[in-house]
This record gives C-alpha cells, sequence and structure tokens, in this order.
C-alpha cells in the first residue's frame, strides 16, 4: 500500500496542532491531576488522551482528498 504524502502531511500538522492544544489545555488549564483525581485513574485519563488525539488524526489522514 503506498501512502500518499499531501495526506500524510495534512495529518501530521493536524496532529501536532492538535496534539500541543490537549498539551496546553491538560497541562496549564485543566491540570493533569485534577483529571485523574475527577475520573480515579491515570489509565483512564492516559488512554481518552491518547485517543483523543489518534482519532481525529485518523479521520484527517481518511477524509484528506488527493488531486
Amino acid at each position: 500500500m503506498k501512502l500518499k504524502k499531501r495526506k500524510i502531511k495534512h495529518s501530521a500538522i493536524f496532529f501536532l496542532c492538535w496534539f500541543a492544544f490537549l498539551v496546553f489545555l491538560v497541562d496549564g488549564v485543566l491540570g493533569f491531576q485534577t483529571l485523574v483525581d475527577y475520573f480515579g485513574s491515570y489509565a483512564l485519563v492516559e488512554i481518552s488522551l491518547l485517543l483523543l488525539v489518534i482519532l481525529p488524526t485518523l479521520a484527517v489522514y481518511k477524509f484528506t482528498k488527493e488531486q
């Protein structure tokens, strides 16, 4: 399966921006420890944050149109 450069480029840009935003939001605004206290588990918070990064990135990759 040949990967398309444009799709990878758009997905990578989205991934970096979204990841930076989530890091800023979780670390600066909400506080990671506050989320852990709210959800009660490090694993649950980490898995949910990981899915919040991976799933939208895959969606951008899938729906980016090639010319």
